[in-house]
């Protein structure tokens, strides 16, 4: 037996068309073609794969074979991912992005990120998106390498040059602990009472912000690359820290974490930016991003 040959993508077309209308001749209507046309490429592409695609004896209406029904399937993907091809080089000559590539501050609440993202998918399903949630200056540094087009960061890189930055937001931070922690039983606690506990600090993967401290008050001190472990542990009674009220609100709603009354750590605004770099603007897709972030809620 010898191999199929290679069917082109207007014989394939023309199969589609045969099926999705029932028959031949609403086919070459459709197609603006003569029905014997119609007839002679399916019959060439019968003949390309070695297999009959329709069963044409005792019926008006040409009805698949199984051997069809298989070709179907495989014609329609390949027809979807023609028409996927063209749509997004469209894009392209119009000047649309191919991808965006975003860095997130992982203190950045996972609905808004969530929104933004399903939103985007919706108005630009032909642009990919590469996303990475990264804490402080790491952010910047992504942008600075060129490794995204967009970064959304914190308060650390207010002003860095070569950067251009727009102001999207803030989200409360706020200290919290397990109920069971010294800090949360106490209650109203004295200034400095922070610094004779445990505190669980989230750290840069960056060298930007190497060396320097934001609302660290505790002698003793755990380093986290990511948030999710600091929750984890906060949870867990193991020290106590500043989080997102966003991501701890439900624990504190349960009593699963408490807010902790500290005189000289009380939280405050975490302020966001999204942030490119100057020589090198976003297109309309990554402005889209930028407009739908800033028009968003964060809290």
């Amino acid at each position: 037996m010898s191999d199929p040959g290679t069917p082109t993508f207007d014989q394939l077309q023309v199969f589609l068309t045969v099926v999705d209308v029932g028959s031949f001749a609403g086919a070459a209507r459709k197609l603006g073609r003569a029905t014997s046309v119609i007839s002679y490429t399916i019959s060439n592409l019968e003949a390309q794969l070695g297999v009959s695609l329709f069963d044409r004896d005792g019926t008006r209406k040409p009805q698949l074979t199984p051997a069809g029904r298989t070709v179907l399937l495989e014609a329609r993907t390949i027809s979807q991912g023609i028409s996927g091809l063209r749509a997004k080089v469209k894009r392209l000559q119009q000047g649309l992005e191919a991808e965006v590539s975003l860095a997130v501050d992982m203190i950045l609440p996972e609905a808004s990120v969530v929104d933004a993202l399903k939103a985007f998918h919706a108005e630009f399903p032909t642009v990919s998106i590469r996303l990475r949630f990264e804490a402080l200056g790491a952010v910047t540094q992504l942008v600075l390498d060129r490794a995204v087009t967009l970064g959304i960061s914190g308060p650390p890189d207010t002003a860095v040059d070569g950067v251009e930055r727009i102001g999207i937001g803030s989200v409360p931070l706020v200290p919290v602990a397990a109920p069971d922690h010294p800090l949360a039983r106490r209650g109203q606690n004295a200034p400095g009472a922070g610094r004779d506990h445990l505190q669980l600090v989230l750290t840069d993967r960056s060298t930007r912000t190497l060396g320097l401290d934001w609302a660290v008050v505790g002698t003793r001190t755990w380093r986290l690359a990511d948030l999710t472990s600091k929750h984890l542990l906060l949870r867990q009674g193991i020290g106590w820290g500043n989080m997102p009220l966003p991501r701890v609100r439900e624990d504190i709603e349960s009593g699963r974490l408490v807010q902790l009354d500290l005189p000289d750590c009380k939280g405050g605004p975490y302020r966001f930016d999204i942030s490119y770099r100057t020589d090198t603007p976003p297109g309309p897709a990554g402005s889209w991003l930028i407009s739908r972030f800033a028009s968003q809620p964060l809290g």
